[in-house]
């Protein structure tokens, strides 16, 4: 063949992938596509939240991205992501497809799984789930004030040197959602759930790197030997780990005294035996469920604490009156009760504050509509990516006093007392939105005080100050760092 005619092949496929990709009429705009790759050379994977502000000022608050062939919708601002969480939640409540969480998952459990009936029927069990194990009541107080116990006493052994918080606090959070679905805690020391804990992490930031987004837009991927295969080895290990859990369970387990999640759903899985063919529930889905549960009630949890305690190292005036707020409220009692968080408004400003400065969950998970929908007068069709952008929601000009600077004031009024932000959802809003959103909130809370009764946290050198620069994943997580705890007498 010609020179010139593999020329002219190769120039008309570039063609054909160019209109490949070309936006439909109605869709919102955007960067210019390359062909094949999209925009996906365009985005800093490091931390996609500049790159994304960045075609924002150029394209508006709606606008479309490519990643490979698939296009995908970015929705920032106040306004806009109300309306695609909340006014047209049911709306956009489905999820789009993905390569890579498919490959993992497929579409079962409670995160990833599309918008229907078998969602709503493990939504609606695992709330009443978690309801009957304590959620939201003083039983899961005292599960955590329990915990917090665990967590003071490690704390005490490292006072004398310098201290990674990390493993603790990532132990002590897990512990909470573990007693919850599988009826037990692990010991600080337990090298084997260390282990899994690690990996957990290791894939919440993998899973919104570079190689995971070249996974899910291209196919042929899967089987070459690349930094994505990592994710799938950690995946067995969790899902190994997992499924002994499980094997226990079915073991041991008695009939009508269930312990935890896993035993409750065994007996729905019970129940629904004579109509096999309409039950939801099964084996598989009780797998992911478990997955869900236990990833999501560890995560971003753990992380918020992290940034609690470099938050307070980095301004130890704020430090000093949330003690101050804590120990009035407190008097003589070991530890403060949930419901004190309404007399204490300075130390809620301050937990809010550090979830929204530090934007723990930037970009939620995205959305797709269940039919064509129009969205700031743009045409977005049914299964499209949508990406919903919370973090523009945190530094929005508009709706913070101080948006670019950590600032409890950001969530008092002019009296002091607590306000509440329409622009604060860092649990997302709607009908997706996140289901241990109360869990979360009681044991930021507890944790937190608790420690700041025990201790004073100190940065341990001014002459090279705390990195706030955030490990970017599915949670922004602060770089591993260490520091000096003071007893209080």
């Amino acid at each position: 063949m010609e020179l010139s005619t593999v020329l002219l092949l190769g120039l008309l496929l570039l063609v054909l992938l160019w209109r490949k990709i070309s936006r439909p009429k109605g869709f919102p705009p955007g960067p210019r596509p390359l062909p094949v790759l999209g925009n996906i050379l365009q985005i800093d994977f490091s931390n996609p939240l500049k790159s994304m502000k960045k075609f924002s000022e150029e394209y508006g608050p709606v606008y479309s991205i490519y990643l490979g062939f698939t296009p995908a919708v970015v929705v920032r601002g106040f306004k806009n992501l109300k309306e695609v969480l909340v006014n047209k939640g049911h709306e956009c409540a489905d999820r789009p497809r993905n390569r890579l969480l498919e490959d993992i998952s497929g579409t079962k459990g409670l995160v990833v799984a599309p918008y229907g009936q078998a969602w709503k029927e493990h939504r609606r069990f695992t709330l009443s789930t978690l309801r009957n194990f304590g959620l939201g009541k003083k039983s899961m107080e005292e599960r955590i004030c329990d915990e917090s116990v665990h967590l003071i006493e490690e704390l005490k052994k490292n006072k004398d040197t310098l201290f990674d918080p990390h493993l603790v606090i990532d132990n002590a959070v897990s512990n909470i959602i573990c007693m919850i679905v599988f009826g037990r805690r692990y010991d600080y020391n337990d090298s084997t759930f260390r282990i899994i804990l690690n990996i957990i992490h290791e894939n919440m930031k993998m899973a919104s790197g570079f190689w995971a987004q070249l996974y899910s837009a291209f196919g042929f991927v899967k089987h070459l030997p690349l930094p994505h295969r990592k994710i799938f080895s950690n995946v067995k290990i969790v899902f190994d780990f997992l499924e002994r859990v499980l094997e226990e369970h079915r073991r041991t387990k008695e009939p009508g005294q269930p312990r935890d999640y896993i035993d409750c759903y065994l007996e729905e899985m019970e129940k629904g035996q004579g109509e096999r063919n309409k039950s939801t529930f099964d084996n598989e889905n009780l797998f992911i469920c478990v997955a869900d549960l236990f990833i999501a009630g560890t995560e971003t949890t753990s992380a918020s604490l992290e940034w609690c305690l470099l938050y307070m190292m980095m301004y130890p005036e704020i430090q000093e009156k949330c003690r101050e707020e804590i120990d009035k409220i407190r008097g003589v009692r070991e530890h403060l009760d949930y419901e004190d968080r309404i007399r204490m408004p300075y130390t809620q400003a301050v937990l809010q504050e550090v979830q929204r400065f530090a934007s723990v969950v930037p970009l939620g998970v995205a959305h797709a509509p269940i039919k064509d929908m129009q969205l700031n007068g743009y045409t977005i069709p049914k299964g499209m990516m949508i990406i919903p952008d919370l973090s523009s929601l945190h530094y929005d000009e508009r709706q913070w006093k101080y948006p670019h600077e950590f600032n409890p004031e950001n969530f008092l009024n002019s009296e002091g007392d607590f306000m509440k932000v329409d622009g604060f959802i860092p649990f997302s809003a709607g009908p997706r939105v996140c289901l241990g959103e109360n869990l979360a909130r009681m044991e930021i809370f507890l944790f937190f005080t608790n420690m700041l009764i025990h201790f004073e946290f100190h940065w341990p050198d001014w002459k090279s100050p705390p990195d706030t620069k955030p490990v970017f994943g599915l949670s922004q997580v602060p770089k591993r760092f260490k520091m000096r705890l003071v007893p209080r007498q």
